[in-house]
């Protein structure tokens, strides 16, 4: 950064802090990646009373178009998220470009005095989290991982019955994924990056390769540059409610075993998975197959006296069995609110625009969102190394392992620098 950058960067952080924004106030907001995921958030995010939109950035032109026009042309429309975070009035951004540029759009948007709302998960490594962390902490701002699941007042109402002993004391907790995905998503060959898609930027610090469209918008997720498969997406979700419901904060212990064993496509990540957490009191496990799902995504806490499962949809509690049939220790019970499902992402944005004003830590504070990566990059190194990790969270390294310990961050395509 030079000086001009830098006093641009430091006037627009005190300009931030020169004055908090009151109930009635509008945030003005702005949109990093409106793709897949990132369109439907802007469009939630405009859907919300005191929501003024203010900018919107992205590589590719299609969804530059579609962010615009959900925005009514009251946005402005940039192509580098550098330029816009130079944009004002604004307060806010929303990241949702791929996860290995969660790290350095977070970063940077918390040096210009702004608030974030960043996609899960986190970070691609340990090392882009904790640099997330301390620069919200250092520069003063909210900073929302968007594991949505966390402002669910059904998922919040499951977490308090485990804490008040519903289930009695659990021991064991199983998160899992599965779905089929056969025979996988295609080979297209290498070739040109479409005259609408900035290419380069889109890469950013990721490894310099020839374009393939199959790296691209929604499967980027199943490859090491830029993501970390299922562990990642729908582990980075139900493994954290697991760390919420148990009260823990790191593993003690991580093996994992897998593969891409069934699909035949260009994807890296595995297809068959099996992680297991030793954790304080117990153990968490992940599983994933993408082939013959029939269980979707699932949660379920195993108890002393019931199980505890909990979805999107709501939780069911069921008592256990004994031989013998004696009465269930614990009432069988159903609950299935209304669009609990369709509601989270509404219901975390409002949680995020409400901190965003009064400058309380949100439902899933960017520390949240660090350590929940922090369990699903070490079940994806041991997983790959295949060997067992014994972590030191106070120092957030593996113990005697130089190898995995270099896993916990990647080298950066110059000239991108993680404190840029």
């Amino acid at each position: 950064m030079n000086r001009r950058q830098a006093i641009a960067t430091a006037a627009a952080t005190a300009a931030s802090y020169s004055r908090i924004l009151g109930a009635n106030d509008r945030v003005h907001l702005g949109a990093i990646g409106t793709g897949n995921r990132g369109g439907p958030v802007w469009k939630e995010a405009l859907r919300q009373p005191d929501v003024e939109p203010a900018a919107v950035c992205d590589v590719y032109e299609p969804h530059l178009e579609s962010a615009l026009s959900a925005a009514d042309g009251r946005a402005k429309a940039y192509r580098d998220f550098r330029d816009m975070l130079q944009h004002r009035p604004l307060d806010a951004v929303l990241v949702a470009t791929p996860d290995h540029w969660h790290a350095i759009q977070t970063i940077q948007a918390c040096k210009a005095g702004l608030d974030v709302y960043v996609e899960k998960p986190l970070s691609l490594t340990v090392v882009e989290g904790r640099a997330m962390v301390s620069a919200a902490r250092k520069h003063g701002r909210v900073v929302q991982t968007g594991s949505q699941q966390r402002s669910g007042p059904h998922y919040a109402e499951a977490v308090q019955l485990l804490r008040e002993g519903e289930i009695g004391t659990v021991h064991h907790v199983e998160a899992g994924l599965e779905r089929n995905s056969m025979p996988g998503f295609g080979t297209p060959p290498d070739g040109q990056a479409p005259a609408n898609l900035n290419y380069d930027l889109w890469l950013g610090p990721a490894q310099s390769r020839p374009y393939n469209p199959l790296r691209g918008m929604y499967h980027f997720r199943w490859f090491w540059d830029y993501s970390g498969g299922q562990m990642t997406n729908w582990g980075a979700h139900n493994i954290d409610i697991g760390r919420w419901g148990m009260g823990c904060d790191a593993p003690l212990s991580v093996s994992g075993c897998g593969g891409r064993y069934a699909i035949r496509d260009g994807g890296e990540t595995p297809d068959v998975q099996q992680v297991l957490y030793e954790i304080e009191g117990g153990v968490l496990t992940w599983s994933v197959r993408e082939m013959n799902g029939t269980r979707g995504a699932y949660l379920t806490f195993h108890g002393t006296k019931g199980d505890l499962e909990v979805s999107r949809r709501g939780y069911a509690i069921r008592g256990q069995q004994w031989q013998g049939n004696p009465p269930a220790m614990v009432q069988d019970r159903d609950v299935r609110p209304e669009n609990a499902s369709r509601q989270l992402t509404a219901l975390h944005i409002r949680n995020f625009l409400d901190c965003v004003k009064s400058r309380e830590r949100p439902n899933a504070d960017v520390e949240i969102g660090h350590l929940t990566a922090v369990f699903c990059h070490l079940g994806n190194i041991a997983t790959r190394l295949g060997r067992t990790l014994r972590w030191d969270a106070t120092a957030e390294s593996v113990r005697d392992d130089q190898e995995a310990n270099s896993a916990l961050s990647k080298p950066y395509r110059r000239p991108w620098t993680l404190d840029a």
